[in-house]
């Protein structure tokens, strides 16, 4: 297996070293060795680029110059396609995707949705006409102005990690936004390349900043409580997501949260090929790693032991087509540390205490070699109320939940603090929509759906955060409205 490159800071314009030269270990998920080295930024390290992404927006002309700044985006765009095969290989090395996963959701997702983005640009209103009034004696013409907040704090994650950085940072520039770009310790690799492609296409210095550290809370605490920061948008668990709310309370800054999901697919009893829908309905894609990923698998009862033998069929028939690194069919290999076997392998314990039925699964895979493997596991004969359905997992973990009628299944999937994705299948369009309408969340498939792609907003409802990201919605979270009024004489 490769080793990776360096993964070096990128302030002001400059990709350097952190403060005394101090790095920190890239784990590979596939062999939990030692995958090459990242900068571990200080706390003056992170000063640097907030006060250089604020220095990037408030004297120069970044956040006005619409029509070069939507240029260099694209062109910057281009150059991320150019270098795909390089983001595949950090996407595999650095937060252990398989081929079709790196391939899909990681990589060309990803620069498919930052080219969505590049043309929501073309879709946005800087200044709005609202017309000649008179108000109380005096006849005014007025404009609605919609400008770039400042500076955004980007706090990412490691399960799709190019993916949620161009979702943030792309838009967050197309805004005329000014970035700090702090991506998880798991996974600096691939917020550093960003930085180095950001100098080759010739960005201005401080518009673009990527800080990376150890320290799993430092620099995005920063962030937060840092008066000049002007935007937060984090992706994460719903835990921090309201640490963050809390803190950056303080200096009243925009909070924009992307949180945790425990989404629910419904297939219902008219669903055409309905044991082959089962089959499909595994929680394998990139170990289960996916925030909207469907978890929770909701069939109706008078189908439930049909449903229960088509998931046994294919979970026995998968258990071999997974955790093969040079694979290109395979979707799923490790989950990204040692930390999170443990928090999956916790809640694998837990299923099987409060009474749920483990029929696939259920233990680590020492055969799959030294990494962070876990089988693909499924547990039946699960009620909504154990916390194996309530709680996010984050792992290669489905629960099935048997449901009466259209009515329960849109209780039992609403039974939750989530409300991120979902999936309803149905052969009747309508009866499915209907359901679909009723289900409190951000991103409905219907009948296999694409509910998630770079032009549409992707956000969720409850416990899921606030705010939108992607499509012309999420570069508009990055705007601020300004009315005047000229007065007329």
């Amino acid at each position: 297996m490769k080793q990776l490159p360096e993964a070096r800071l990128y302030i002001d314009g400059a990709l350097r070293s952190a403060e005394g030269g101090r790095t920190y270990d890239n784990i590979c998920p596939w062999t939990a060795e030692v995958a090459g080295q990242a900068a571990d930024a200080s706390a003056t390290d992170v000063e640097a680029a907030i006060d250089a992404a604020r220095r990037a927006f408030d004297e120069t002309d970044w956040s006005r110059q619409h029509n070069q700044r939507h240029a260099l985006v694209k062109e910057y765009m281009a150059l991320l396609r150019a270098n795909r095969d390089r983001l595949m290989d950090i996407a595999r090395i650095e937060a252990g995707a398989a081929v079709g996963a790196a391939c899909r959701a990681h990589v060309d997702f990803a620069l498919n949705g930052g080219d969505d983005l590049v043309e929501c640009f073309n879709a946005i209103e800087w200044e709005e006409d609202r017309g000649r009034r008179e108000d109380n004696g005096v006849l005014s013409d007025r404009i609605v102005i919609h400008e770039p907040l400042g500076v955004v704090g980007a706090i990412t994650p490691w399960n799709v990690p190019l993916y949620v950085n161009i979702g943030k940072v792309i838009a967050a520039f197309l805004a005329g936004c000014t970035v700090v770009l702090k991506p998880a310790p798991d996974t600096p690799l691939m917020g550093s390349v960003m930085g180095e492609l950001a100098i080759e296409a010739g960005f201005p210095p401080g518009v673009f900043n990527v800080v990376t550290s150890s320290d799993p809370a430092m620099a995005g605490e920063m962030l937060v409580g840092d008066p000049r920061v002007d935007v937060i948008s984090f992706t994460g668990s719903t835990a921090v997501g309201k640490r963050i709310m809390e803190h950056g309370a303080a200096t009243l800054k925009r909070i924009f949260l992307e949180l945790g999901g425990k989404s629910a697919k419904i297939i219902l009893d008219d669903a055409p090929d309905f044991s082959v829908k089962c089959m499909m309905s595994m929680a394998i894609f990139h170990a289960g790693q996916g925030c909207a990923l469907p978890t929770r698998l909701l069939v109706p009862r008078s189908r439930y032991q049909e449903a229960v033998e088509a998931l046994q069929m294919s979970y026995g028939g998968f258990a071999s087509r997974w955790g093969d690194y040079d694979d290109p069919e395979n979707i799923m290999g490790p989950v990204i540390s040692q930390r999170q076997l443990e928090r999956v392998m916790g809640y694998i314990e837990l299923g099987q205490q409060e009474g749920a039925r483990l029929i696939a699964g259920g233990k680590t895979c020492p055969e799959k070699g030294s990494g962070y493997f876990i089988e693909p596991t499924c547990f039946v004969d699960v009620t909504n109320d154990m916390r194996i359905a309530q709680e996010e997992i984050f792992g290669p973990v489905l629960v099935v939940i048997p449901f009466d009628d259209d009515e329960d299944a849109i209780r039992i999937a609403n039974d939750s603090n989530y409300g991120l994705g979902g999936g309803v299948i149905s052969g009747d369009r309508e009866r499915a929509l209907h359901v679909a309408r009723n289900i409190r969340a951000g991103a409905i498939s219907v009948n296999d759906g694409m509910s998630i792609t770079g032009d549409l907003p992707f956000g969720g409802f409850k416990g899921s955060g606030m705010g939108r990201e992607w499509g012309r919605e999420g570069i508009e979270e990055f705007l601020d409205l300004k009315a005047i009024a000229i007065g007329v004489s």
